[in-house]
């Protein structure tokens, strides 16, 4: 079952991953509720791996409680503050894909957190970013959010390759790279 909400359409966003055998993929500052990350297990499968990266141990008990009680052994918890380049217990060049929903404009080092979500993709995954747009009724403040043009030339700068532009929502905008 997908994820209901008004601001994103989670189906869109998944559209953005590779459909493949044992899929590894990692939704970084996973929140609360594991708002994507218990789509992402049943894209993936028995055969793939979900991690779900957060800083806040509770809101990795909740989901870790959630994926035993779904049978979801795909599902793993991690904790990491993401702003630390190497802190994060999974291995470089490990996922096939890394999601970063609306956290790059919470985190006082958004460039130190690319670097560390960078490390753990392998050659030839993707870096899935969806983050608010400038003109929205509500979320952020201005001063909180970052341009989806600063952030292209920014991850320009780290190697990537811009592969897609899309739209998740009226509020958001999406971004895939490729490494």
């Amino acid at each position: 079952m997908i994820a209901k909400n008004n601001l994103l359409n989670v189906e869109v966003i998944l559209k953005k991953i590779p459909h493949q055998d044992f899929l590894q993929v990692a939704d970084l500052g996973c929140g609360n509720f594991g708002f994507l990350v218990f789509p992402l297990a049943h894209l993936v499968g028995k055969k793939g791996k979900v991690y779900a990266v957060d800083i806040i141990q509770t809101a990795l008990d909740e989901i870790s409680q959630r994926a035993r009680l779904e049978n979801l052994p795909q599902v793993e918890t991690v904790w990491s503050n993401l702003e630390i380049f190497g802190a994060t217990k999974i291995e470089a060049d490990k996922l096939d894909a890394a999601l970063l929903i609306n956290v790059l404009h919470q985190a006082d080092k958004s460039i130190d957190m690319l670097k560390e979500t960078i490390r753990m993709i392998k050659p030839g995954g993707r870096l899935i970013i969806v983050d608010w747009n400038e003109d929205h009724p509500f979320g952020p403040a201005a001063s909180q959010l970052i341009s989806r043009d600063k952030l292209k030339t920014a991850i320009s700068k780290l190697k990537l390759e811009l592969a897609e532009e899309f739209t998740p929502g009226k509020s958001h905008y999406g971004l895939v790279f490729v490494k």
